[in-house]
């Protein structure tokens, strides 16, 4: 897929800034990281991962990461870095993005930033705001509180103590619950009023190459129903075998990737398997469509829409 006016303009990275970067965003299964990688490949261009969910190592199939041969074709990052027993946020993304550039990874060569997880974008291209530091023993009361009393008891307790946040949250959002009551509990400010406070974007906006693929409706059910079926054929079922066997709290991020969850249904026995792949399917196509609204409605006019294929 060739797109006009985004060749290599001599990309750096100066005063915590990157200039001249892509960003390319767009659902799952529309072709971004075949674009990404034609572009860096071209452009002698290095690739960030923009995925909340191809940052978790273990799923390496099952969240469409890119295969070893592409990995190797360019330079690549974030991909797989972090275990899923870890409720990596955005401010760490950020934190790591931010160390690419300490780093000089991006220095005189072009950095394309390509996913699905709009959050991300928002973070490179208008800042977000800085959280205080979380003593560990803060950390673990609330954790052990959640696993103890759960999240709805939390939740009221949250309620009680910063209501403007609680009313933000669902009883059953437990991982979010624990944030903003441990960043009370560290600071005494709401992290209602910590996210108010915008930090610096990474990119020169003016430099920057915007661009959100927005494909045929039709046409992305297609490839999404086919991509689950060569996920199934290249180990899918494997990697939930390995995640489950880690044990992990089923309300971690990385345990909420689609398919986990269907295909540990078909293994205990509760759905057949072609019930789970179907329904994997159909969340996958639900989260495509929230993406693309997500896309349409939370990125400005710089952005440059386009159709794939």
């Amino acid at each position: 897929m060739a797109i006009s006016g985004i060749e290599n303009s001599g990309g750096q990275a100066g005063e915590g800034r990157v200039k001249n970067a892509i960003l390319i965003a767009g659902p799952t299964a529309s072709g971004k990281s075949t674009l990404a990688l034609d572009l860096a490949e071209r452009n002698g261009g290095v690739i960030v991962n923009t995925d909340s969910m191809q940052v978790y190592s273990v799923l390496d199939v099952l969240t469409a990461r890119p295969t070893a041969a592409e990995l190797a074709r360019v330079p690549h990052f974030l991909y797989g870095h972090v275990h899923p027993s870890t409720a990596y946020s955005t401010g760490a993304w950020l934190r790591d993005v931010m160390k690419l550039i300490d780093d000089g990874t991006f220095v005189e060569r072009p950095v394309i930033f390509v996913g699905g997880t709009g959050l991300y974008f928002r973070a490179l291209a208008e800042g977000i705001s800085e959280m205080p530091g979380i003593p560990q023993s803060i950390r673990d009361r609330w954790r052990y509180e959640l696993q103890e009393q759960g999240a709805a008891k939390l939740h009221r307790i949250l309620l009680r103590e910063d209501s403007a946040a609680g009313m933000m949250l669902k009883p059953t959002d437990g991982q979010r619950i624990v944030r903003a009551l441990e960043v009370l509990d560290a600071s005494g400010r709401s992290i209602l009023e910590w996210q108010a406070a915008r930090g610096r974007p990474l990119i020169d906006r003016a430099s920057t190459r915007f661009l959100v693929i927005e494909p045929d409706r039709a046409e992305l059910v297609e490839r999404i129903e086919a991509r689950f079926d060569r996920m199934m054929e290249k180990g899918a079922l494997d990697e939930v075998r390995q995640i489950t066997d880690l044990g992990l709290d089923p309300d971690l991020p990385a345990m909420k990737a689609i398919g986990v969850r269907e295909l540990q249904a078909a293994m205990a026995g509760e759905l057949s398997f072609p019930e789970a792949i179907e329904r994997a399917k159909i969340a996958t196509r639900q989260y495509a469509k929230r993406q693309a609204t997500w896309f349409r409605h939370q990125l400005g006019p710089e952005w440059l829409r386009f159709a794939p294929w």
